[in-house]
């Protein structure tokens, strides 16, 4: 049974959070009602949706009160001054999903209840100081209740910092669109397809790191470079700190390619120091080093993304040598019935070959998004073959369904294969390359610019190698997630 203080401080952080919703939603009408000019209602501009970064989000828009058509609007610019450089924006998020697996990592054995709830509420505030200077700042409150065994690392941290940090941003050019940004503090990071630098989004807490950045703007070119220190997720209230012994530093750049309409490129360095790394040749001090490029974009209905790295470095007294290929491709048939999207996603990520060898040639994938492979999250990308091909239909404007089948094998019989965080999740037991096939569905609803709601469905038929290694029985999982955003 939970103590008595933890089940009070858990209901206190969630009522509180809603509570101060509904007074801020109360406030909010209250002014939107006396600012919102009706006159200019056939002007209005449309709002900007919700961005994943929400510090990406720019409201300035609403310096005009004939914009204003949203309920939230009043608190999403409160200027502070006569001219509106200096503002403060409101903003945050409730998200409520339920999961349920049967036989959990393929072992009958797991405790199976009737699924558990996860609930993750984020409150933030974004302040402008003039067009040089701002400081954003986000709490963030992850909660789990009814799971069997307890919360897993990224399900249960009470109330936190998620993210503060302060901008000093130097403009280079008269029209003001070049750009030097100078970020330092807790923040959320995310580049290219997040295959290694991810929020984290479908795990119920996201992910952040203590940073430095410098972020550049240059013509057709966008350049950033950072160090960093993940941060770790306690479970109490005001205690995560960073990772002290992991750091991580990289360059990371995004261009436009003028040789072809649509189509832009990704030029990347990340640097990983960790001690104690695990994999399954063993135990170590890593010092990676990761070098890619990603070519992605549209041309006509068939868009695409393709995307290389190869990682050297150190493994205890041996060396680093991994490397994987990914490819994202697919087309639209817009004129056909629910507009049809197909596409084929494919994946080889190296493993090591020898672990008798103290070289180590598993793939490393750092920070990446917690559902690689799906919303049944089992497998991480490190060793594997795969091959996964989708299809998107439109029912309506706001609702979507995806299907898709994800085929696994390893890539090396030498080596096991690993969870999203990169933990050894079965070891080289057996000479089965077959890992399983998982197929899902998924339907996405967007209720409204707040609020979507999404249902997804996954079955995992275990393969020659699952049966080989340990427990061999087949997962089932099932998940619905509401979340509302403002």
């Amino acid at each position: 049974m939970e103590p008595l203080v933890a089940a009070k401080s858990r209901h206190f952080t969630a009522s509180t959070c809603s509570h101060v919703l509904i007074v801020t939603a109360l406030l909010s009408q209250r002014h939107s009602v006396a600012q919102v000019d009706p006159s200019s209602a056939n002007e209005q501009k449309p709002p900007p949706e919700y961005k994943s970064l929400r510090y990406d989000e720019d409201y300035t828009y609403l310096r005009d009160v004939g914009n204003r058509s949203d309920f939230w609007d009043p608190i999403k610019f409160i200027p502070l001054n006569d001219n509106g450089d200096c503002y403060l924006s409101l903003g945050g998020e409730a998200r409520w999903r339920f999961e349920y697996y049967r036989n959990y990592r393929w072992d009958p054995g797991a405790p199976d209840q009737d699924g558990y709830l996860l609930q993750r509420y984020l409150l933030q505030a974004d302040l402008h100081l003039g067009e040089s200077v701002r400081a954003f700042g986000q709490l963030q409150s992850s909660l789990e209740e009814w799971r069997a065994g307890g919360p897993r690392p990224t399900d249960d941290n009470r109330l936190d910092v998620h993210q503060l940090f302060g901008d000093w941003r130097v403009p280079i050019e008269a029209h003001n669109e070049d750009e030097v940004i100078l970020r330092a503090g807790r923040q959320e990071m995310a580049y290219g397809s997040q295959r290694l630098i991810s929020v984290r989004e479908s795990p119920n807490i996201r992910r952040a790191f203590d940073a430095i950045r410098v972020l550049t703007r240059f013509d057709d070119w966008r350049v950033d470079a950072f160090v960093s220190q993940p941060v770790e997720d306690d479970p109490g209230t005001f205690d995560d700190g960073p990772d002290d012994d992991i750091y991580f530093w990289g360059v990371y750049a995004t261009h436009a390619l003028p040789l072809n309409e649509g189509a832009s490129i990704d030029l990347y360095y990340l640097g990983l120091d960790r001690p104690n790394a695990e994999f399954v040749q063993g135990t170590g001090d890593e010092q990676r080093h990761s070098i890619g490029a990603r070519v992605f974009g549209q041309r006509g209905s068939f868009d695409y993304n393709f995307e290389g790295v190869l990682q050297f470095g150190t493994f205890g007294v041996g060396d680093i040598l991994a490397w994987t290929l990914a490819s994202d491709s697919g087309y639209w048939f817009n004129d056909a019935a629910l507009s049809p999207r197909i596409g084929l996603r494919a994946d080889i990520i190296s493993g090591d070959t020898d672990a008798a060898n103290p070289n180590l040639g598993t793939f490393n994938p750092l920070f990446p998004r917690g559902s690689y492979f799906g919303e049944i999250a089992l497998i991480g990308p490190a060793n594997l073959f795969d091959l996964h091909p989708t299809i998107d239909l439109h029912v309506s404007d706001n609702l979507k369904l995806t299907l898709d089948w994800d085929i696994f094998w390893r890539y090396s019989t030498a080596d096991g294969i690993y969870d999203n965080g990169g933990n050894v999740l079965r070891p080289a037991d057996g000479g089965a390359r077959f890992v399983g096939h998982q197929p899902s569905a998924q339907l996405e609803w967007e209720i409204d610019r707040h609020t979507t709601l999404n249902i997804a469905y996954g079955h995992f038929f275990a393969g020659s190698y699952i049966k080989e290694s340990g427990p061999g029985a087949d997962v089932d999982f099932a998940g619905v997630w509401l979340v509302y955003r403002f």
